[in-house]
């Protein structure tokens, strides 16, 4: 896959087995939860070529990013993407061709991690769409504190310039799709779209796992 680091493609097949990216409870290929966890899924439907969010962050899909993220469980980010796409299905022709960009992770905070979530969700949802993939089109350029700890109104400032292209040449002159595990103000979604559209991305469309607080 175009731009996908070696480390990344380990991970991204690191696991054959299936499980319920919630509970581990066996489930079909191509299934992200088991059926008692899908019933605490809140998908979202609808949305346009600017944005797709797959679910609200509540109940199961909230346990599997917590999963994905905290006990860096890569896996879960293959069930994850799969269902991003679902949703991007629908407005698939409406985007056209695109270029997969994930929102970065700090490097101190990708060596602590061992891996950036919105890589491995971007690249399965590149892979499911046949799009190419640049996991380093974008770099931030300071450790910023987690949104989810700010007040509302702080959250625009902590992320305002964090962001820019490092890779111009692979977004310039092409329709980006952003993509992310979760959505709180849009203000990092908006912070990585202003970098994008610098470097010459002609459209920026954004694509996220779940959205808090919907």
């Amino acid at each position: 896959m175009p731009g996908l680091a070696p480390r990344a493609r380990g991970l991204f097949a690191a696991t054959l087995a299936w499980g319920c990216a919630s509970c581990d409870a066996q489930v079909a290929p191509m299934v992200a939860f088991c059926p008692e966890c899908d019933s605490t899924v809140q998908r979202i439907r609808g949305g346009n070529v600017h944005f797709t969010v797959a679910s609200v962050y509540v109940g199961a899909m909230a346990r599997a990013i917590g999963r994905l993220k905290g006990e860096r469980r890569a896996e879960i980010a293959r069930p994850l993407g799969d269902l991003l796409w679902q949703a991007l299905v629908a407005r698939a022709p409406d985007l056209g061709p695109v270029v997969a960009v994930p929102v970065p992770l700090h490097p101190s905070r990708l060596a602590q991690r061992g891996f950036n979530q919105s890589a491995l969700v971007a690249g399965r949802v590149a892979l499911r769409l046949g799009a190419p993939l640049w996991p380093s089109a974008l770099a931030r350029t300071r450790d910023t504190a987690p949104q989810a700890t700010l007040p509302r109104e702080a959250r625009m400032a902590n992320v305002a310039n964090a962001f820019v292209a490092r890779e111009p040449e692979h977004v310039c002159g092409r329709s980006v799709l952003l993509v992310d595990d979760v959505w709180t103000t849009g203000a990092t979604l908006a912070a990585c779209k202003k970098a994008l559209l610098a470097a010459g991305a002609t459209r920026v469309s954004w694509a996220v796992v779940a959205r808090a607080g919907y």
